[in-house]
């Protein structure tokens, strides 16, 4: 998985996430449902929909490891795309972001352990760090890298700035065993999206 690349289809262009197995091949590709378009204050606004056309679909794969389902971004705010994924099957949850620092000191963690918890899978979330674009604009990724397990733990955390590389072990038996301990999921009776 690498993060959110610009994608031409047509006249059309998609913030998009692809999937890589293991020798490189593209197995599967997300294109960004929810656009940022907000208003934070003491900065310009942020108009994803004047770039990007909104994805329409639901994305998970299948590896040898787990089901992958995957998001980006401002995705994470919206808990009904991370059910309807877990009712897909996903088992791991992957969100490739660059959230913004305004909004992620204080967001940030607690979306991501809800959307693990509520949804009793792992989610991995890597966030861009740093300033970009105008230094007039005051522009900051939050970074704070994670990996969260369905209890709703912190495995992992990056720090907020710096380059690396970080591992965090996803044991599906845990995972299997919380479903089955705290059957959360299958008292569900809104339906299958619900």
């Amino acid at each position: 998985m690498i993060g959110g690349v610009i994608e031409r289809d047509g006249d059309r262009r998609f913030d998009t996430a692809p999937l890589f197995d293991p020798s490189g091949e593209m197995v599967a590709r997300y294109r960004k449902i929810h656009l940022f378009d907000v208003d934070l204050q003491g900065q310009p606004p942020f108009r994803e929909s004047a770039t990007f056309a909104a994805g329409t679909q639901l994305v998970t794969h299948e590896t040898d490891r787990a089901r992958i389902g995957l998001t980006i971004c401002y995705d994470l705010r919206f808990p009904e795309l991370y059910r309807g994924l877990m009712a897909l099957g996903a088992e791991v949850i992957v969100v490739p972001s660059q959230f913004q620092y305004q909004t992620g000191k204080d967001h940030w963690e607690v979306l991501l352990r809800a959307r693990a918890i509520e949804n009793q899978c792992y989610v991995a979330a890597a966030d861009q760090w740093g300033t970009f674009g105008p230094p007039d604009q005051g522009r900051r990724g939050y970074g704070n890298s994670m990996v969260v397990d369905p209890w709703g733990r912190v495995l992992l955390r990056a720090p907020d700035e710096g380059t690396g590389v970080w591992f965090a072990d996803l044991d599906m038996t845990e995972l299997r065993r919380i479903r089955q301990s705290l059957p959360a999921l299958q008292h569900r009776v809104l339906g299958l999206f619900c």
